[in-house]
């Protein structure tokens, strides 16, 4: 039997065959794939084979076939070992908000280059306007012009009062859709406002600290009435890159990317090099001075 991984809890792994079955499932042995330290060999989206076994109906995973594309961050606990946050996604997104809680324009630069290195389409969903007074409406703008002009097209939502969810629901119709972001940002509850009947658990943000607190333990893919698919994550404190060596940080900045045929060296970092068409950008505006200072910071690796 040939299916797709929709959930992992660790012990049980669900997948769904193409007739839309479900079957829980086991790892058969160990698997590494293309040498890649992974804190979950097996991740949500993976198309697998599957033995059946007769006597209980459970499944052994035995075979997992290559990906079209994966998203990783370093793994929370372990610095050279990763987590693979989902598999052969045809759009990620990131669900961000500029209050309760607020989320860093580092953060989402980090999610941008990581979706970017691995070949996957990505988008910013603002959620929670309804939160926002003239200060965060003119915060929001200022930051939807930036990341629209680096290619990565922006939304803004509010999954309580439902502004803007028609639209995201649209851009979801038959494909594989990723939604991550913080915990509290409203990933489980955007779910819940484009397809109800799903009903997940949203949880409360902490009025102490502004922050979420995780309601979504495991990954999981949910079918859409639309026919696409979504999966929602956990929340994510903080997105570690890995497997990205120096040199590939600058072309995971489209903006920075499109500029670097007119820099005067070809393996320009846009650092310290003369003729550099990027610090150029600079000055006239075409590179926004943040995203130039997240790039360093990722150079520095520093969250």
């Amino acid at each position: 039997m040939k299916g797709v991984v929709t959930k992992s809890t660790g012990s049980w792994i669900t997948v769904r065959a193409e007739d839309g079955t479900r079957t829980e499932c086991r790892l058969k042995g160990q698997f590494r794939i293309r040498g890649l330290r992974s804190t979950n060999p097996v991740a949500i989206g993976d198309r697998v084979e599957v033995e059946l076994q007769p006597k209980d109906g459970t499944g052994l995973i035995k075979k997992i076939f290559e990906r079209d594309n994966y998203i990783v961050r370093k793994s929370i606990n372990l610095s050279r070992v990763t987590q693979i946050l989902a598999a052969n996604l045809d759009h990620a997104f990131l669900i961000a908000t500029l209050a309760r809680p607020r989320t860093s324009t580092g953060f989402i630069d980090r999610f941008l280059v990581t979706a970017t290195g691995y070949y996957i389409p990505a988008s910013l969903i603002f959620n929670k306007i309804d939160l926002y007074d003239e200060t965060l409406t003119a915060y929001e703008q200022e930051l939807k012009e930036i990341y629209e002009a680096a290619g990565y097209p922006c939304h803004s939502v509010s999954a309580l009062r439902g502004d803007g969810v028609d639209r995201i629901s649209d851009l979801l119709k038959g494909k594989t859709s990723l939604f991550s972001g913080h915990s509290g940002a409203g990933k489980t509850a955007l779910i819940n406002a484009i397809q109800p009947d799903f009903n997940l658990r949203v949880g409360k943000i902490s009025e102490v600290h502004l922050k979420g607190r995780h309601t979504t333990t495991f990954a999981e893919m949910f079918e859409l009435t639309n026919g696409g698919f979504i999966i929602d994550t956990p929340g994510i404190k903080e997105f570690g890159l890995i497997d990205f060596e120096q040199h590939e940080i600058p072309r995971c900045f489209p903006e920075m990317d499109r500029l670097l045929p007119f820099c005067k060296y070809k393996n320009c970092t846009h650092i310290h090099e003369p003729g550099c068409a990027v610090k150029d950008g600079l000055l006239t505006g075409k590179v926004s001075r943040m995203r130039y200072n997240s790039y360093l910071s990722i150079l520095n690796d520093k969250p």
